[in-house]
C-alpha cells in the first residue's frame, strides 16, 4: 500500500489549497478515499497492512473534518502559510466587533431569562448571516488578496461567532428539554 503521509489535506483530497471549495467535491473525494483505504477492505490482510489502512483512514478523517469546516479550513490554510491564529492567547478584536459581541450576548441572556425560543432562533439566524458574510470575506482575504494578517483576525472572529452560535443552541436545547 503506497501512501504519502506528508501531503497536506488539500493534496490528499486532490483539491486546490484555497478557502473557497465546493462542499460536494470535499464530500465525494472523502467517500472515494474511504472506499480505497477503509480498514474493512483490509480485514484479511497482515497486521502491518491493517495498521497502515487504519493510519491512512485516520488521516483521511482528520483531513475531512478540517476541510469541511470553514473555520478549520481557514485556520489550516493559515497554518500552512506559517501563521498561528493565536485564538486562545490573542483576544484583541476591533471595537465594533466587540460591541456587536456584547449586544448579542446581552440579547441571548435576555432571551434565555424570558425563555423566548423564538428570539433565540432570530438571533441565531442573524449570527448565521453574519458568519456567512465573514466566511466570504475570509475567502477573499485568503484566496484573492492574500492578506494573512486580516485573515487571522477573521478566523478569530469566526471562533467568537462559533461560540455564540453554540451558546444559542445550548440555550434552545435547555429550554426545550
Amino acid at each position: 500500500m503506497n501512501f504519502d503521509f506528508t501531503q497536506n489535506h488539500f493534496a490528499l483530497f486532490s483539491l486546490p489549497a484555497q478557502f473557497a471549495l465546493d462542499q460536494r467535491s470535499i464530500d465525494s473525494n472523502y467517500r472515494a478515499l474511504l472506499a480505497t483505504y477503509h480498514p474493512d477492505r483490509f480485514a484479511s490482510e497482515s497486521d502491518a497492512v491493517r495498521r497502515m489502512s487504519l493510519q491512512i483512514a485516520t488521516q483521511v478523517n482528520e483531513a475531512y473534518q478540517t476541510l469541511k469546516s470553514p473555520i478549520n479550513r481557514g485556520r489550516y490554510l493559515l497554518k500552512l502559510a506559517g501563521v498561528d491564529t493565536q485564538e486562545e492567547s490573542n483576544t484583541a478584536m476591533p471595537i465594533d466587533f466587540l460591541m456587536n459581541q456584547m449586544e448579542w450576548r446581552e440579547a441571548i441572556g435576555d432571551a434565555k431569562a424570558t425563555q423566548n425560543i423564538e428570539s433565540l432562533e432570530n438571533i441565531g439566524r442573524e449570527l448565521a448571516a453574519e458568519t456567512s458574510a465573514l466566511e466570504q470575506h475570509l475567502a477573499s482575504l485568503l484566496d484573492e488578496t492574500h492578506d494573512l494578517s486580516a485573515a487571522t483576525v477573521a478566523v478569530r472572529k469566526l471562533r467568537f461567532m462559533e461560540k455564540l452560535e453554540q451558546e444559542i443552541g445550548d440555550a434552545i436545547e435547555t429550554l426545550l428539554f
